[in-house]
């Protein structure tokens, strides 16, 4: 299988398996993750994501072994290689908006495409092996999967630019440096780091995540009475639920609340 899927605490553990070919993104994976993120998204059982690569990488990009040797026809037309290229891309934008927390686990190289969907999640712990780079200008491609996007939100877009104009490679330090990862830690210690905080996310108060991330969404792209309107609109609903009313009762009694997710 091109694509692993593992359920613990609440948390859908999505691993992209073509270690041969650093998990280079290959049509039926990503039909398979398109398909993996459309029913998490409403999955009321899921309340964490984590995507990461298996063996030496997290994804080296698009599969260019596939062009290079014709084995990846191409496409009858512009448009309808458009059409089916954007389609794909949906990945990207459902782990960004997803009503719930989204982590990429990034394990050696993500590069291209693959260093659009670490970025689309909504946090990266990295280990010190990983490196990162746009890559696309290296195969005269332009870029895809929202990597303008997320890159220009997260360094800045004259940062962006220079990163997709020159390709640079970057070390896990200078990920770090440029806030493209949340957390850095040994190799060793990646799985451990991230399953902790996973599982955190997972038993949290999965209505309240619902709201943050689209408080999150306005806050990007809108105005702030937009983000205020959604705000108070998001505290309303929350306040309602029953995480809301386990929390006030967990306060007083001084104790860990028990979330359900309702």
């Amino acid at each position: 299988m091109e694509l692993l899927q593992e359920r613990a605490d609440g948390v859908l553990w999505l691993t992209m398996n073509r270690p041969e070919v650093l998990n280079a993104l290959g049509s039926t994976m990503m039909g398979d993750l398109l398909a993996a993120l459309t029913a998490a998204a409403t999955d009321p059982e899921i309340g964490c994501v984590v995507l990461t690569g298996a063996g030496r990488g997290f994804s080296a990009g698009g599969d260019m072994k596939a062009r290079a040797t014709g084995s990846r026809p191409p496409p009858a037309t512009p448009e309808a290689g458009s059409d089916d290229l954007r389609s794909r891309m949906e990945c990207s934008r459902l782990l960004h908006e997803m009503p719930k927390p989204t982590i990429a686990m990034v394990n050696g190289v993500a590069a291209g495409a693959g260093m659009s969907l670490a970025l689309a999640c909504d946090m990266r712990i990295a280990g010190t092996s990983a490196r990162m780079t746009t890559a696309f200008a290296n195969m005269g491609f332009s870029g895809d999967f929202g990597g303008h996007y997320f890159l220009a939100k997260l360094v800045g877009p004259a940062r962006a630019r220079e990163l997709y104009f020159t390709s640079a490679k970057l070390d896990a330090v200078q990920m770090e440096k440029l806030g493209l990862v949340n957390r850095l830690v040994p190799d060793e210690h990646l799985r451990a780091e991230t399953e902790a905080l996973a599982r955190q996310l997972g038993g949290g108060p999965r209505v309240a995540w619902r709201y943050m991330k689209r408080n999150m969404k306005v806050a990007e792209e809108g105005t702030l009475t937009e983000a205020l309107d959604a705000e108070a609109i998001g505290m309303m609903r929350t306040q309602m639920t029953e995480d809301h009313k386990e929390a006030l009762r967990a306060f007083m009694e001084k104790r860990p609340p028990r979330f359900q997710g309702k």
